[in-house]
This record gives structure tokens, sequence and C-alpha cells, in this order.
């Protein structure tokens, strides 16, 4: 047997880090040690609704799950069944909606022996026969942890939904079409950035819109406007919130407007300037089941708007992720602004909509506070440490890196 140390849910607003044996692997388990975890707003979603929550067993009380859902890990253990496919040391990710079993049962929210914040984890014979333990090939744990929320924002440029010259419905955002990314500079948005200038479906004008100025200043840092030029692509951050103000910045309209806020002010701009067969996605998930917005159902009818949203991702999206990481045409660092320990993730957790920022990143096998990188420099005058983690991550545009997680794992 092998003890686990890992963060379990036993209800609504009760979660507790804890340490106890995980039973024997059966054939055709598979034993996985985590090594970090990104801490997902549907996470904190989770716990504060506890058995309310859709995807939370009833006897979760008595039967308490493991939270985290976006794990990057390797494998320390492989029983017979699985030999020939899988070795020690590979890394692996996994989607966590288990679709084959109806799409309710999730790692992260149902299970007991296998969730993001632990130190180790059985992955379920079924898991691996249905394909969904997935090996990856990269120098960086990290990058692992952040591809099912890259897949969940692929997931979404594939539900937009438009129609052809003949009236046939194609997917996907339109070719060489204009694109707003409402509320956009969050990391999920940041995210959705980099896949509208590099993904494999490209616009021609990209307009990011936040009201954090600290954001936006960030996200034009990280993604050049002269560089999206040089690609083809207009590229433009802006602080306006009202239709006229963005509907200057692209006349008729937008054929895509992505929503990455709950906010039904927000779901209405985004409605109020689509143009002709434009589609709005409204990613953002809400607390409220009785969320609502007002929508123009005369432009549904003449102007033929749509309406996409989906939530999760599935094996493709994820496959796609990990191919345009490998290919180095997206980066998922630019989501993370601050990383701890598995001590710091109970905190990170139910504190998550007051903490400022971008993605959190929780390494399961070390003690540390949550820290923004932007405060390694200060650190650094005390802790030598801090001093050359802001070193190496000063050295790829302030963002988390390989060499600077190599460097954590070894000294915290």
């Amino acid at each position: 047997m092998m003890k686990t140390k890992a963060v379990r849910l036993y209800g609504e607003n009760d979660v507790r880090l804890e340490e106890f044996e995980l039973p024997a692997l059966k054939n055709g388990e598979i034993l996985i040690k985590i090594i970090s975890d990104s801490v997902c707003m549907s996470t904190y979603k989770t716990i504060k609704q506890g058995t309310k929550h859709i995807r939370v067993p009833d006897n979760v009380a008595e039967n308490p799950t493991i939270i985290g859902h976006e794990f990057c890990a390797e494998i320390v253990e492989v029983t017979d069944k699985w030999k020939d496919r899988y070795q020690v040391g590979d890394k692996v990710v996994m989607p966590p909606v288990l679709s084959y079993l109806g799409g309710m049962q999730t790692v992260g929210y149902s299970f007991g022996e296998i969730g993001g914040v632990s130190t180790y984890s059985i992955v379920y014979d079924h898991i691996v026969e249905n394909g969904y333990l997935m090996k990856l090939d990269s120098d960086a744990f990290f990058s692992g942890s952040l591809i099912e929320p890259a897949s969940c924002v692929i997931r979404g440029y594939k539900a937009n939904i438009h129609l052809d010259e003949e009236y046939k419905p194609f997917t996907n955002i339109r070719p060489n079409g204009k694109v707003a990314i409402l509320a956009g500079c969050g990391p999920m948005g940041l995210v959705a950035i980099d896949i509208a200038l590099h993904g494999d479906v490209k616009p021609s004008k990209l307009v990011v819109t936040d009201l954090n100025k600290d954001r936006l200043a960030r996200a034009e840092k990280i993604f050049s406007p002269e560089k999206a030029a040089k690609d083809g692509i207009e590229l433009i951050f802006t602080d306006a919130s009202t239709p006229e103000q963005l509907l200057e910045l692209a006349e008729g309209g937008y054929d895509d407007v992505f929503v990455y806020a709950p906010v039904p002010a927000v779901v209405e701009l985004a409605d109020a300037i689509l143009g002709f067969d434009g589609c709005l996605n409204f990613f953002a998930g809400p607390l409220d089941k009785k969320f609502s917005a007002t929508f123009n159902f005369y432009n549904v009818h003449y102007a033929q708007h749509h309406v996409a949203g989906t939530s999760g991702s599935t094996t493709e999206d994820m496959r796609d992720i990990i191919r345009l990481i490998g290919e180095k045409r997206i980066d998922p660092a630019v989501m993370i602004t601050h990383i701890g320990g598995i001590d710091a993730a109970i905190d990170t957790t139910v504190n998550l909509p007051q903490i400022p920022g971008g993605k959190k990143l929780i390494y399961t096998h070390i003690d540390l506070p949550l820290t923004a990188i932007e405060d390694f420099e200060e650190l650094g005058k005390s802790d030598a440490r801090f001093a050359q983690l802001d070193k190496l991550c000063k050295a790829n545009n302030n963002l988390w890196c390989a060499e600077a997680e190599k460097y954590l794992l070894a000294n915290f």
C-alpha cells in the first residue's frame, strides 16, 4: 500500500488536507505521483456547493473525494495489464470528465483515490481502457497541468457556429473574421488570445477587452500587437465597455464574441456587437442556476445570430492542445501568476475569487505559501532561492518556465 496526502471534499465548504493509505493496486490500475495541479474556479464552485454540485456524490461526507483535476503526474507503478503501453517515469495527463460513464463522474469531484491535489493517486483500469491516460512529451510538468484548462478554451472555439453561402452550418470561429474576447485578460482569456493568434483557424482582427488596467497591460506585454500584425492579425487591447466604442473598432460588428465573465451586462454587450451570422460564446460558468440576460431575438431571426456554450473538454481537445504546445505555437505559461505548495491548496481554492492575477499552480510535494511571481524579486533580498527563481523567470519574459520549475522542485 502507498500513503498519500490529499485535499478531500466532505461537503459544502468542508475540505481537509489529510494523509491516508490508498488501497492496493488491482490489475489494470496504475499508480501515479502527482507533481503539479492548477487551481480551477470550477473547484471553488464545487467546494461552495458540496453535494448540490451535479458531479459530487451524495455520500461524500462518508466517502470524501479528492479535489483537483488540472494535474500532471509521473507513473510510479504499472500493473501487468498495461506494461506494454506505459512505463515508470512517463509523464501523464488526463481529461477529467469521464464521458464514457455518462459525463457526470469526474476526476476532482467524484472519486476518493484520484484527484489533482494529492501526492499519489490511482488511475482506474476503466480510465486507461478508454484512452483517458495520455502521455506527455514535455520538459515541464506545469505545461501538463494547463492542458486541461487550455483544452476547455479550444472546445469553446469549436462550439461556435456559422452558416456558409448555402446555409450549411460549420463550427469554429469564422476564418479571417473579426473576434472580440470580452473580460478577456484573465487566465482563460489569455489562452483564448493565444489560440486565436496561433491556432488552426485565425481571425483577421482580434479585439480584447478588460476593465482591469493591470491585467490589460500584462496581456498586451505578453501578446505584442506589432508581432500579431506581422502574422496578418490586427490585435487591439482596450478597456472599452459600450457597444458604440467596440463597434467603432469593427465596422459591421463581430463574427465571434466570447464572454469570459458571468455578468449579465457583459452578455448583453456581446449581443449588441454581433454582426450578421455572428456567434456569441458564453464561456464563463455562473454559480447561479437562474443566471440570465437579455438577448435580441429580432436579430436571431433577421441577422442569423447564434449562441454557443460549452463546459469541459474532450480527449480530442486535449490532444489538440498537446500538439499546439509541442509545436511551440502556444505557451500556457501565460496563465500562471502564482505558485504554492500543497499546504497552500485549501486557502488558495476557497479564496480564489479574491486573489488577483491568473492561474495558481500547486506543487503537491512541497510546502510553500502561495507566492506571486512578481514578488520573487523582493523575496529574493532575504532568500537566495527566490532571487534565482526571479532570474529564471525574467529571462523568460517574466513567465513561469521549465527551468524555474526544475529549480523549485530541487530546492524547496
